[in-house]
């Protein structure tokens, strides 16, 4: 039975106008189970004629016919699938991963096969011990003496059967010792009818085949029959693969594997790939860390001073209209109708007033605000020490008062004033309280003297008169605030008879801040992430290096039954596990940053958000991808036969 038939086999390597032939015009069949040698001088083609064969590289020109199937139809993958399952190659230099153990290095084309990790160690842990490695299947090539790599490299060579052993000069980097073991090995193979093609130039090794086939300038002088030998021993068949969906899991789960492992060999290199995802992902959630921070401190900062939930309602129809102050429809009637709605949750009307106030021999210019009960609810004041107006001191316009810290400051110092008398405007008022001061106001510090009194008191006692500057009023918690201010503004237009006044909703105030703030995280974080994008460029430039490096690690994989994708994957997830790693440990640095500076600062925080953590492992998972895709096809894309005689 035929095997192999080349007929008409050519090839040739154009140089400007010239054709120059490696083989020229090579017909030639092999029967399963034959044993044959190629010989010829050093430039005959005998290596090309090998390559040829062993679908690492394609004819110029001619029909090579493999299982009677045309290898000219069959695709890259196609040829990689008949590399894995039916050939397996000894080479001259034994070809082993040097990052790998000798028994990672048999097991290898059984991870492109698809064999489960039981069935391979199975396979592996047989061939090693019939092949006397038996206690060497944890060393490293370069723990291993030549006879021992290559007896490793045939042991990979017949992982998957071995059907067809391609041996390229087997022995020429051995000792003659070692080269008759080998040798003996492969005379063996022969007789478990496994078809040998060796290529040698020593006729002593020649000797051992039944066919000899010379080569001389590409074309084939003679081709001798020595006996005709044919051993018709049923060989193992490698076991079945996987279904589709397991197949895929095993090989992204091997590719993982293989991945870490290419990173633990090469430390420095990755941690230099690392570099920059690590400053850019730190710098991101470090920097969104401080825009919460900022933010959640300006919020603190202006709900300390126009609340939240709160609307207030002004005379005139807005900011700067002149006729504001001949205005005078707003009534106490308004807040008390305000006060019965479901919506709202407290109302204090404000009658304001400036003028001097009295202690002793001190006289000092102050704003005096007359308030209802629930004026420090409304305004998100709190008290430093006394206590607030009662609803009994309201409706009978006691001459009680609450002073401000400032206001304290002035005329008491660190005393207390609780009990005190003051006067505004001829009127004797009594301190009953202390608003404390407010260590998170925004802006500039209010350097006014405020006095608070009972609206009623104002009204009756001090002005003597029932217009009010302004209403103050609480939002109900989850009631909406925009819908709550347009009943409102409903409501008193009803009133009224018509919209003689404007509001000023707190919450719009929050949002804009809210917005600004953001915007400023947004484009901070935006420079933040030029570093990342700088960060993968690196990724890609360093894994450029690492396939160019590699080119001989990946001639290897091919030839041994790797496909494309599985050297795509295999490269991409090195790139995106080297991007995650990186990320991980840009958010410790950004924690451990972010702990170090809330330990010395404490004007305000960095608030880590944990919406940015996983963003921030996403987009270093999608750098990986982005930026590791090139390399990685570049890889994919290489030449068996280039690739492996890259040094």
């Amino acid at each position: 039975m035929k095997l192999i038939e080349l007929k008409n086999i050519s090839r040739y390597f154009t140089l400007g106008n010239n054709k120059i032939y490696a083989l020229k015009n090579i017909n030639l069949s092999v029967d399963k189970g034959d044993f044959v040698a190629i010989m010829g001088q050093s430039g005959s083609g005998k290596s090309t004629l090998m390559n040829i064969l062993g679908c690492l590289d394609s004819p110029s020109s001619g029909s090579y016919m493999i299982n009677g199937t045309e290898s000219a139809d069959m695709d890259k993958d196609a040829k990689a699938e008949l590399r894995c399952r039916t050939f397996g190659f000894i080479f001259q230099k034994y070809n082993l991963l040097t990052s790998l153990s000798a028994f990672e290095n048999v097991a290898l084309p059984c991870i492109y096969y698809g064999l489960d990790s039981k069935t391979r160690a199975k396979k592996t842990e047989k061939l090693l011990k019939d092949l006397g490695l038996d206690g060497r299947s944890a060393n490293r090539p370069n723990e291993l003496s030549g006879g021992q790599q290559q007896r490793v490299s045939i042991a990979r060579a017949l992982i998957n059967g071995g059907e067809i052993i391609l041996a390229d000069e087997p022995t020429g980097a051995l000792d003659s010792k070692s080269g008759e073991m080998v040798m003996d090995i492969i005379k063996d193979l022969h007789k478990k009818s496994h078809t040998i093609i060796l290529v040698t130039h020593d006729k002593n090794i020649a000797s051992y085949a039944n066919r000899i086939i010379e080569l001389k300038d590409g074309e084939i002088i003679s081709d001798t029959q020595k006996n005709s030998e044919i051993y018709n021993v049923k060989t193992e068949k490698p076991a079945k693969k996987s279904g589709r969906f397991d197949y895929l899991l095993h090989q992204f789960s091997e590719s993982f594997k293989m991945s870490l492992k290419a990173i633990r060999t090469h430390k420095m290199r990755s941690l230099l790939t690392m570099l920059g995802i690590i400053i850019g992902i730190a710098s991101v959630v470090s920097v969104v860390a401080l825009g919460n921070g900022s933010k959640d401190k300006i919020m603190t900062n202006m709900n300390s001073i126009v609340g939240t939930n709160m609307v207030i309602i002004v005379p005139g129809q807005g900011f700067g209209d002149k006729e504001a102050g001949k205005v005078k429809t707003l009534k106490i009637s308004d807040a008390k109708t305000l006060e019965k709605l479901s919506f709202i949750d407290s109302v204090s009307p404000d009658i304001a007033s400036e003028g001097l106030i009295i202690y002793k021999n001190k006289s000092l210019l102050a704003i005096l605000s007359g308030v209802s009960a629930k004026f420090l609810e409304v305004n998100n004041k709190k008290l430093q020490n006394g206590r607030k107006f009662s609803a009994s001191e309201i409706e009978s316009a006691e001459a009680v008062a609450i002073i401000d810290h400032n206001t304290q400051k002035q005329l008491f110092g660190a005393r207390s004033p609780i009990g005190e008398i003051i006067i505004f405007k001829k009127q004797p008022l009594k301190i009953i309280g202390v608003i404390d001061k407010d260590e998170n106001s925004f802006g500039p510090p209010d350097t006014n003297l405020r006095i608070y009194t009972p609206y009623t008191t104002t009204m009756y006692k001090i002005l003597g008169n029932h217009d009010i500057s302004s209403i103050s009023v609480k939002i109900a918690d989850g009631v909406n605030s925009h819908l709550a201010e347009e009943n409102l503004i409903k409501v008193l237009t009803a009133i009224h008879g018509k919209k003689d006044f404007f509001t000023i909703n707190s919450d719009s105030i929050l949002k804009m801040v809210e917005d600004i703030a953001n915007t400023m995280t947004l484009l901070i974080s935006s420079i933040a992430v030029i570093a990342l994008v700088v960060g993968g460029i690196g990724v890609m430039n360093i894994m450029l290096v690492s396939v160019t490096e590699r080119t001989k690690e990946i001639g290897i994989r091919m030839a041994i039954g790797a496909k494309r994708k599985n050297i795509l994957q295999q490269f991409l997830t090195e790139a995106v596990i080297l991007c995650l790693i990186g990320g991980a440990i840009g958010i410790l640095l950004a924690i451990l940053l972010s702990f170090i500076f809330n330990s010395f600062v404490d004007d305000f925080k960095m608030i880590l958000s944990l919406d940015a953590v996983l963003i921030a492992l996403l987009f270093s998972m999608a750098i990986g991808i982005l930026f590791g895709y090139m390399p990685a096809r570049n890889a994919s894309n290489l030449n068996p036969i280039d690739a492996l005689a890259r040094d």
